[in-house]
């Protein structure tokens, strides 16, 4: 199962009720950060997210709003006796960006690894605590500045077959490496997954766009996502152009984009200082892809993996 919590909904500054943009995608007591604004550590209090578990944080861009909260972050971790190894993911210009906020943070008691957002993330190779193939997968969005959006794919195997394991003379106690994508050796025979496994199942994804004008990679990316977290920095059609002006999409644009993909939920999110009451302007979202909800702090959800 992957559990998301948004921990802040606003764009440009802090609200009382609006940390800055930022989310956590939780899986088997390990995480990801996504975006890290200022207000998230007290956003992640609230919801009752430990920031400890994250394996790596992933940065949409370079925006204040989106990375002034990442200094603090990294000193908590440290506070708290972090010493095990945080991954940096981010697009072009990571290790300039590093390098100002490692002035900020001075020494810490754990390394920080940079990779720049130009391909997959193996996580079960970041970490044990994540199933085997999952990947977190970044892809270009259309913003002022070079940005990305990031998929997150939990894949899963087919359902295991004990009567052919127990035909091809496995023992029991080397079943759950077979569940988990792994060969074994039996009397000097190798025996694949594939073996006893059948055909793969439909895993679980999510989608966190950042800051993104309406466009084709997103479309691509957003393709069947349980869960699509979504700039909508604008509420109304007229204030297209605006949007566009800025790199940034409409509650009616990320709509339509989530039913053109086929996503299965939409979160809007990064409001605009000027968007009050966003439950107000939600008809415009939902007029197009009903399973639109507004987006808030501290708004979580678990996905769970279908039973067939």
């Amino acid at each position: 199962m992957l559990t998301i919590t948004l921990l802040g909904t606003a764009a440009t500054m802090p609200l009382p009720d609006r940390a800055l943009s930022t989310a956590f995608a939780a899986c088997g007591g390990h995480g990801l950060l996504f975006d890290c604004g200022e207000g998230t550590q007290a956003a992640a209090r609230r919801a009752g997210v430990n920031l400890m578990r994250a394996d790596a944080v992933c940065l949409t861009h370079y925006h204040g709003d989106h990375i002034f909260g990442l200094p603090g972050l990294l000193q908590t971790l440290g506070a708290q006796g972090r010493t095990r190894p945080l991954l940096l993911v981010g697009p072009k210009g990571l290790a300039g960006i590093w390098s100002a906020v490692r002035a900020l943070t001075g020494p810490l008691p754990y390394a920080v690894r940079l990779q720049e957002a130009d391909g997959p993330l193996a996580l079960d190779a970041l970490s044990e605590g994540w199933p085997t193939g999952a990947v977190l997968r970044p892809f270009a969005t259309r913003h002022r500045v070079p940005s990305v959006g990031y998929r997150l794919e939990l894949p899963r195997a087919g359902r295991f077959d004990p009567a052919r394991a127990r035909a091809l003379g496995v023992p029991v106690q080397q079943w759950k490496l077979l569940q988990q994508g792994q060969s074994v050796l039996v009397k000097g025979r190798t025996v694949a997954p594939a073996e006893v496994l059948g055909a793969p199942r439909r895993g679980l994804s999510m989608v966190f766009s950042g800051d993104t004008a309406p466009c084709a990679a997103l479309e691509q990316a957003a393709q069947g996502a349980d869960l699509l977290i979504c700039d909508a920095t604008y509420a109304l059609p007229e204030q297209e152009a605006q949007a566009a002006q800025w790199g940034h999409s409409t509650f009616g644009q990320s709509a339509a984009l989530a039913a053109r993909a086929g996503a299965h939920r939409l979160w809007l999110t990064h409001y605009s200082p000027m968007i009050t009451d966003p439950e107000a302007d939600l008809p415009q979202a939902q007029s197009i892809f009903p399973a639109a909800v507004c987006g808030a702090d501290g708004m979580q959800i678990t996905l769970q993996y279908e039973e067939a």
